[in-house]
């Protein structure tokens, strides 16, 4: 029934999108099985991408190719572009979307791709032969083989939703819960745990009193993601903000005797730093009231998603406690709030290509490793694809680096240190954050994307056209130069230092009053020669000069720390046998099994010392 195909891709959530469409456009044969073609890339939670480091990650899927970045600006109702008021490093787009636009946007995208095909219903089982994925097993007992197989199963593993005192089993509410492939991975010998998370009631924004709230409307001048041609945004919808107060909480509190997270129902580990407003209310007892941000789901629907109110209380209490929130009083709800506990297997199991220890072919990626966040989900889909791919044509895994991309300090930081809780992208992972910014992601991968045949021959032109447009612009700052008597009284009054002789434009930038834009206003000939160039290629130009001191510093340090990630260990290597490694080095680095000297220094437990002894070992 089924012919052979090169990468079989279960589920289709972000994760699964990004590694189908990836495998599928550099040329391999692709199966995409779900449970339900009508929930393909279903924005489960709040309907947005990107935010703090996240919109790091989607320019980055985007400027590699991959589709989250489009189908985001294809389907947004507002953007807005964070931490403004602190350095570039921090920058980090967000986008408002369309739930079923975004939905709809991606698998019309990827029924556009010839050689990806769709299938829908419960995979069960992997079929293994002699240590290799090979194919799936349906739930109506059909084989489906391949070369490799990517499991991005998200929420569904052993899925179990709560609310209240009752529990069900479901992958997302009104859906099933995958059953069989935990059971059969523990028999291979993966090791698996239990995670959690939630979600917050949906309700009629024609309810609302949104007059008492406060606006939040989108950027002035908005972006958008994609480096590609995509269309910015000329109307948005505003965002809302309002707060929980003490009524609020002791309403919520009277549910705490029936909350699965404090009676013990709940066993797996929620998301650090996205709680539910129980756990908000009884960790911050101190605090007398929580921001609710209320969001509207899309264009034309009324549905509206309640962000910050994430519950798995009884749905009575959650409606009583809603209506006691400015602007909530007359609140219709659509649906409840839930947590949701499902498998995950933890991702130390893995190799830097996301392909498992002990069954190769095999790959993970998303939150059965163990992440939260749609746009985690979808680079490492997007990286897990590229993999599969490379490997059926017999090619070296594609691997980023922790200098190239957050995705490469991601996937380092799991495959390393593992998680035993959500794992989410804060900017603060990235020790390099000053070279990964949003506004140079397609500088740093959009030729690579190419070289490995996923970017565009179009997106590759633009973005070379963007760096020879950059350093043209930095060439032209650095020889055009101003004298005193020409814009001394300007400096003045932006109440910077004058000058006492002519001083380039490239000096000037550095500080922090003035700016490329600014010094355009004092002089018509520079803004006359700036006028043929982009607001994004004069802003890289300036974002280059600013840092350039914090820049060079930080490529110094890659550079010396390179040298690490070049010394490879052999795969076989048997820890035990070298001598004088702690006993906890022994353990973790047989478990995970590093592949350089860099990796196997990032792993937790293990020592500068233990680095020492392994590089005496492997020279001798």
């Amino acid at each position: 029934m089924f012919p052979e195909y090169d990468v079989i891709v279960v589920g289709a959530g972000h994760a699964g999108c990004e590694a189908a469409a990836a495998a599928a456009n550099m040329g391999s044969k692709v199966m995409l099985v779900t449970m339900n073609m009508q929930t393909i890339a279903q924005m489960s939670c709040n309907p947005a991408m990107g935010g703090i480091a996240k919109g790091q990650i989607v320019r980055e899927i985007d400027a590699l190719g991959g589709y989250s970045g489009i189908i985001s600006d294809e389907s947004m109702i507002q953007f807005r572009m964070l931490n403004l008021s602190k350095g570039p490093a921090m920058w980090s787009p967000r986008t408002q979307n369309d739930r079923m636009k975004f939905a709809e946007k991606w698998r019309l995208a990827l029924e556009r791709i010839s050689n990806l095909d769709f299938w829908q219903e419960m995979v069960n089982g992997i079929i293994v032969k002699d240590g290799k994925a090979c194919g799936v097993i349906t739930g109506m007992g059909l084989k489906i083989l391949s070369k490799t197989v990517i499991l991005t199963n998200g929420t569904f593993l052993n899925g179990v939703i709560h609310i209240g005192e009752k529990q069900f089993g479901g992958g997302r509410t009104g859906e099933k819960a995958a059953t069989g492939i935990t059971e059969q991975l523990i028999e291979l010998g993966f090791e698996s745990g239990r995670m959690k998370t939630g979600t917050p009631p949906r309700v009629d924004g024609r309810s609302l009193n949104y007059h008492v709230m406060e606006e939040q409307p989108g950027d002035e001048n908005p972006w958008k993601f994609s480096y590609s041609n995509t269309a910015p945004l000329t109307n948005q919808r505003s965002c809302h903000i309002t707060y929980t107060n003490t009524q609020v909480h002791k309403v919520l509190e009277k549910g705490f005797d029936q909350s699965p997270m404090f009676t013990g129902r709940i066993k797996g580990i929620g998301p650090r730093y996205c709680p539910s407003i129980e756990d908000k209310i009884n960790r911050f007892s101190e605090r007398d009231r929580h921001q609710i941000f209320v969001e509207p789901e899309g264009w034309n629907t009324v549905e509206v998603y309640v962000n910050g109110f994430s519950t798995s209380l009884p749905e009575n209490i959650q409606n009583e406690a809603l209506r006691l929130i400015p602007g909530f009083e007359n609140v219709k709800m659509f649906r409840p709030g839930y947590a949701i506990e499902y498998d995950y297997f933890p991702p130390t199991q893995l190799s830097a290509s996301l392909e498992t220890h002990l069954i190769k072919n095999l790959y993970f990626a998303g939150q059965i490793n163990g992440t939260t966040g749609y746009e985690e989900a979808a680079c490492q889909g997007l990286m897990a694809g590229i993999n599969a791919h490379r490997n059926v044509h017999n090619l070296n895994a594609f691997i980023l680096q922790r200098s190239q991309a957050y995705i490469g300090v991601l996937i380092d930081d799991l495959i390393n240190k593992g998680t035993n809780e959500p794992y989410r992208m804060f900017t603060s992972r990235a020790e390099f954050r000053i070279l990964l910014r949003q506004d140079n992601a397609d500088i740093r991968l959009t030729e690579l994307g190419h070289s490995i045949g996923l970017a565009d021959d179009n997106r590759l032109e633009a973005t070379l056209d963007k760096k020879l447009e950059t350093k043209e612009v930095i060439e032209l700052l650095h020889n055009f130069k101003v004298s005193p008597e020409s814009i001394n009284d300007n400096l003045e009054n932006v109440q910077t230092a004058t000058i006492r002789e002519k001083v380039s434009c490239h000096k000037l930038i550095k500080r922090p009053r003035l700016s490329i834009k600014i010094l355009r206003s004092m002089s018509k000939e520079l803004n006359k020669l700036c006028l043929k160039y982009s607001d994004e290629v004069l802003e890289q130009a300036e974002i280059q000069i600013k840092y350039e001191t914090y820049i060079d510093k930080e490529e110094k340090l890659v550079v010396k720390i390179a040298g690490f990630e070049n010394h490879k260990i052999p795969m076989v290597l048997d820890y035990s046998k070298v001598h004088a490694l702690s006993s906890e080095a022994v353990e973790k680095l047989n478990k995970v099994r590093p592949e350089t000297i860099g990796q196997a220094s990032r792993i937790s437990g293990v020592s500068p010392a233990d680095i020492s002894i392994i590089m005496v070992y492997l020279g001798k």
